[in-house]
């Protein structure tokens, strides 16, 4: 059976890796990018100059090597991909990895008008390209401004302050991290990014890009990011970290349905029965997960679906994909500390389920401020459903195995999932 990934990320690398041994299917991975399959997740540690981008890389999984294309048309009536230099691939299956696209906001003067391109010095923050771009651009001086204040641009902004670059962390709504911490957690992390030195504002809306002739060029450079009240952040970089949004183009195009992600059923099978999807741009049971963690599940059990196609196995009890239960996971190293503040050490997070309680719930919170930890966990009978572990954690323990493993809770108090008797 001859198996046709279209994205070289973690999810289609991961699914090579599953399928290698099974004799009966050869898989070609077709991907864009011209490094080996990498960690995206570890971004940020290249970022910040702690690991060269060899350590993030990786293993391919036996795949089909072939070199950077862009699949462009989908022909589903004689299964073939179609390539932006024209090369076609045969498939018996199909399976859609294509990953998610950074949002770029509708900002003032974003895209210069004679190439319509992103001004010198205006970059997301998703491939690696994006962060070897930045790297060679950003060190002790250079004026930053990331936007956004999610998980990406928290990342973005404390590696561009490990390089000694001047931060400013621009975040449209009232508090960082706002699909995953509560306001105290955020607090947290607010206090620890500017005693690394970034400069953090909340419920500050960016307007526009200001920009001038880059010399040398026919284009324009970045100079200033403009907020909604008319006050001006000189920058000579910009980091746009405002969300991702599904690569769902040819799908849509190919006729396949369409939501928010690339709509799949249990065994991650589109409407056609010949193609698959998994990672960031699909949908299941109408959630788009958006995790590596997700992409991983997803890859896995696709991996037994199609290894039992291919063995003709029969379909009385097929694998199927019921969903993710899986942490947010953040650390934030020391880095550069602001002028007189002491040595911090790593700050750790830990996030999931919905940490915002309803009516009837009980939750069990523990602070310390002279330690920089929060810990709280939201119960629903003898179910976790949410909960924030923020500070120099040893560990997530307890918490992870039974939120992962939907696990009832123990008859114990249950105090001791937030202190070192519950593993953490």
């Amino acid at each position: 059976m001859d198996i046709v990934v279209i994205g070289g990320g973690m999810a289609g690398t991961r699914l090579a890796q599953q399928l290698a041994p099974c004799d009966a299917v050869r898989v070609t991975v077709i991907g864009e990018e011209s490094h080996a399959p990498y960690n995206r997740v570890l971004l940020a540690e290249v970022l910040a100059g702690r690991y060269g981008p060899e350590l993030i890389a990786l293993p391919g999984g036996g795949a089909v090597p072939g070199p950077p294309r862009r699949a462009v048309r989908l022909d589903r009536a004689r299964r073939r991909v179609v390539c932006d230099d024209g090369h076609e691939t045969a498939y018996d299956r199909l399976v859609l990895a294509t990953g998610s696209n950074p949002v770029l906001p509708p900002l003032r003067g974003l895209f210069t008008v004679e190439s319509g391109e992103l001004p010198t010095g205006v970059h997301a923050f998703r491939t690696m390209d994006d962060c070897l771009a930045l790297a060679a651009a950003a060190g002790p001086g250079t004026r930053a401004v990331v936007v956004g204040g999610g998980l990406l641009g928290v990342s973005a902004a404390q590696a561009l302050a490990a390089r000694g670059s001047q931060v400013v962390l621009a975040q449209q709504a009232e508090h960082l991290m706002e699909r995953h911490l509560d306001a105290a957690a955020a607090r947290l992390l607010h206090q620890h990014l500017e005693s690394q030195g970034v400069e953090v504002h909340t419920a500050c809306r960016v307007r526009g890009i200001r920009t001038q002739p880059d010399d040398g060029t026919a284009g324009r450079r970045v100079r200033a990011v403009e907020l909604a009240d008319g006050y001006r952040l000189e920058a000579d970089l910009v980091v746009l970290a405002c969300g991702v949004r599904p690569r769902v183009g040819l799908a849509l195009a190919a006729g396949l349905t369409v939501d928010r992600g690339i709509v799949v059923d249990d065994r991650l099978r589109t409407g056609d029965p010949a193609v698959f999807a998994i990672g960031d741009c699909a949908q299941h049971d109408g959630v788009v997960h958006g995790l590596a963690g997700a992409a991983r599940d997803q890859a896995d059990v696709l991996a037994r679906v199609l290894a039992a196609e291919a063995a003709g196995a029969p379909a009385d009890e097929p694998p199927r994909y019921d969903g993710t239960r899986a942490l947010t996971r953040l650390t934030l190293h020391g880095g550069r500390a602001a002028p007189g503040a002491g040595p911090r050490g790593p700050f750790d997070l830990a996030a999931f389920g919905d940490p915002v309680p309803a009516a009837g719930d009980d939750v069990l919170q523990l602070a310390d401020a002279t330690r920089g930890a929060y810990r709280k966990v939201v119960v629903r009978g003898d179910r976790l459903v949410g909960g924030i572990l923020l500070g120099d954690l040893a560990a997530v323990g307890a918490v992870a195995r039974t939120w992962e493993g939907d696990e009832a809770l123990p008859a114990a108090p249950l105090i001791h999932l937030l202190t070192n008797d519950g593993g953490l």
